[in-house]
């Protein structure tokens, strides 16, 4: 029984996937929490010096993502609203 709900979920999941347009890379938002995230690593390591790098490195990259993916989502609603709209969407 198990099985078959997977199978048919998997179906329709697959079908799905496929009715949707073909995305071309990554989005603006998408390169800006990475690029961010690197970013802000490095920085948060070098910041909090020899006492906790760790720690530095986590609360810098998850600053550094969320200010990159807010500046690359205001580059995308900006100058590719179509892109904008696939991933603002509410399904």
């Amino acid at each position: 029984m198990l099985a078959a709900l997977f199978v048919v979920e998997s179906t329709v999941v697959a079908a799905n996937a496929s009715a949707q347009t073909v995305k071309k890379g990554w989005s603006k938002k998408g390169k800006g929490a990475a690029i961010g995230a690197g970013t802000g690593a490095v920085a948060g390591a070098v910041i909090a010096g020899k006492g906790d790098r760790a720690t530095g490195a986590l609360v810098g990259a998850g600053a550094g993502a969320v200010g990159g993916a807010l500046i690359g989502r205001k580059k995308d609603k900006k100058k590719d609203p179509v892109r904008y709209q696939q991933y603002s969407r509410k399904d």
